[in-house]
């Protein structure tokens, strides 16, 4: 029989939630685990049970853990109206002082009257406790009532990463967020004689728990409360912790899903910090109150939680995947994850619009397509050349992509459809396709380029260039190629994020507020297969950015700051997109699902998409800088 006795008791370690229920002769047992895990001397504060926010004293857990048990005894064995008293108001304990606390429990289920039972009192021989029952009945979902929103703070996480590293914030709609969970288990109303009893004991109650070292009290009575908080037609007692609905006398304890919200990202980080110092016994600990917290959450939270919590068990327990560079896979996923939300679309339009500006007057194109997979932004492009005042100019398109598993030519098929296209818009078109492992394995003279007078060159990157990063001196190599191939312009589109840092903390500190916004930006996707696999597509992403290292370690994503030092350094000049993209990529935003939450923005002649003010992607557009022009001619 489990239940549930106050939400901060989550964070306890297993061992602590075992004593719980555990019968007598285990006792020893869970104090004997809790001073293995904890390895510290009596008095001292438990490790695992610090790092989420709370001071327990390894040398009291023997006492909790006997207190425990008995707390477990009399609920098991009270009477249902001997529990009445505990729906009359509702208090957030705070597990710093467990012992107290479990001391004012039990006192509460059966104070000590004169010459009667006392739980804390071991018995007289034949004395007997009053035989009770406890109905243990399990209850569905609550609605979510309130959000609460958390900004990382990457300079305090570095600081001090077990306190202040989040600050809970009003303003932001777009972090992560602790969304109100589950009923966890109901108890019985208790009859009209045990009220006056309730009333007795609720002054003691608040008396004890309002000390100044309390960490997050919150007493409240069961009037004034907002009914549409949890459920329609039910009154909801102290703002989460206690909803009484108005057709039932039987109440429900809720999970604080705000407070284990906070928790969870507190766990979240405090794992990420075990894993850096290599201290796997606390990290292993951690992960697995990670998964548990991550149940009480709803939407984006719980999901990134959990991929998270994957990503970090893998690293853990050295599981990595068999095939960190599944291109077909990564093809299936990255469709649906253009059809759920506007990010493919914003790079494709963006880019093409760089590239239709460069093209202009040019009788004969060349696109080298870094990023080919289906093909798909390539027929808006090649119908904006059609329209093209003058007559469409001659279009070469070269696409270059991954092999495929089954060894199948499906770089050729996309090229097929494309020519079915180009034939039925009168756009003279030649299409070759090259099958590489690494863009580091290209070189100019396989491109069969033509001089620059006869043909117009265009490169394309959508997603690829941050990918070169595991491999030393890879980028530098294909930027070398790229300026042998003269190119008008250069399209490149990379995430916005610095996911290739060398501190493994500040990695995922980054990583875990990226993609909980991208997560977050994926809530009002109409078609749930699509968001589903959309989910999956980001999870491949997280389990190789937190998981992976060395050469499988390809997810290296880096800011446009960043790019912008690499391109200069490659020898590249920054083309500035202009207002003319800037306003057509607001309009296609506005043509998706009304644009809601969506922002584009000008940063230094690059266009980003974000969601609400967190940019996410970023195109920029890049041609020869005039000296290298010059070396290169």
């Amino acid at each position: 029989m489990k239940r549930e006795l106050d939400p901060h008791l989550h964070s306890l370690p297993e061992s602590s939630n075992a004593a719980a229920t555990a019968s007598s002769s285990n006792i020893g047992k869970a104090k004997m685990r809790w001073e293995d895990d904890t390895q510290q001397q009596d008095g001292g504060v438990d490790e695992l049970l610090a790092v989420l926010g709370y001071q327990v004293r390894s040398s009291d857990m023997a006492e909790v853990a006997q207190k425990l048990e008995l707390l477990e005894d009399l609920m098991g064995n009270a009477q249902g109206d001997g529990l009445s008293h505990l729906a009359s108001d509702t208090v957030h304990y705070n597990p710093s002082d467990l012992s107290t606390w479990l001391q004012s429990m039990l006192s509460e289920l059966h104070p000590p009257p004169p010459n009667q039972f006392d739980p804390m009192v071991p018995p007289a021989a034949g004395a007997r406790a009053p035989p009770v029952s406890l109905d243990d009945s399990f209850l569905g979902q609550a609605d979510s009532s309130t959000i609460t929103s958390i900004d990382f703070d990457p300079q305090n996480s570095n600081n001090n990463p077990r306190r202040g590293v989040f600050e809970e914030s009003s303003t932001s709609d777009y972090d992560l967020k602790a969304i109100p969970g589950k009923a966890l288990y109901s108890q019985p109303q208790s009859q009209s004689q045990s009220q006056s009893h309730s009333h007795s004991h609720s002054h003691s109650r608040n008396s004890q728990i309002e000390s100044p070292s309390s960490k997050r009290l919150k007493p409240s009575s069961g009037s004034g409360s907002n009914p549409e908080n949890y459920f329609s037609g039910s009154s909801c007692i102290g703002g989460g912790g206690l909803t009484v609905p108005s057709d039932s006398t039987r109440p429900v304890v809720l999970i604080d899903s705000q407070e284990n919200g906070i928790r969870l990202v507190h766990a979240l980080l405090a794992c990420a910090e075990a894993v850096q110092q290599n201290n796997l016994n606390l990290a292993e600990a951690l992960v697995k109150q990670i998964g548990f917290l991550a149940v009480s959450q709803a939407g984006a939270m719980r999901k990134v939680a959990t991929y998270f919590a994957e990503a970090l068990a893998r690293r853990i327990y050295r599981v990595y995947p068999q095939n960190p560079i599944d291109h077909s896979l990564s093809d299936i996923l990255q469709m649906h994850f253009y059809e759920t939300c506007p990010y493919l679309k914003f790079a494709h339009f963006t880019a093409n619009q760089a590239i239709l500006e460069a093209f202009e007057g040019k009788t004969r194109v060349h696109v080298i397509d870094f990023s080919m997979n289906q093909g798909i932004q390539w027929p808006a492009l090649m119908q904006a050349l059609a329209l093209r005042p003058g007559g469409p100019p001659a279009f070469r398109l070269t696409g270059i992509g991954p092999p495929a598993p089954d060894n199948s030519d499906h770089l050729q098929e996309v090229g097929w459809k494309l020519a079915q296209l180009a034939e039925t818009i009168n756009v003279e078109f030649e299409y070759r396709g090259f099958v590489a492992n690494s863009l580091a394995d290209l070189d100019a003279s396989m491109l069969e380029l033509r001089p620059s007078e006869v043909e117009s060159v265009a490169v394309n990157s959508v997603f690829e260039l941050h990918k070169l990063l595991a491999r030393p001196g890879a980028i530098e190599k294909v930027l070398s190629v790229v300026k042998q191939m003269k190119p008008d312009i250069v399209t490149v589109v990379e995430q916005e994020a610095n996911h290739n840092g060398p501190v493994f903390v500040d990695r995922f500190t980054e990583s875990l507020h990226y993609y909980s916004t991208m997560f977050d930006s994926l809530e009002g996707s109409a078609s749930s297969n699509d968001k589903v696999m959309s989910e999956v597509y980001l999870g491949k992403q997280i389990c190789n950015v937190v998981a992976c290292e060395g050469l499988d370690r390809v997810e290296r994503h880096e800011t446009t700051t960043q790019w912008r030092g690499r391109m200069g350094s490659a020898g590249f000049a920054p083309v500035h997109l202009g207002s003319n993209a800037f306003k057509q990529a607001s309009m296609l935003l506005a043509l998706f699902a009304g644009g809601d939450g969506y922002r584009v923005e000008e940063n230094n002649g690059c266009l980003m998409l974000g969601w609400h003010t967190r940019p996410l992607i970023a195109t920029s557009a890049w041609q020869l800088a005039a000296s290298s022009a010059a070396l290169v001619h």
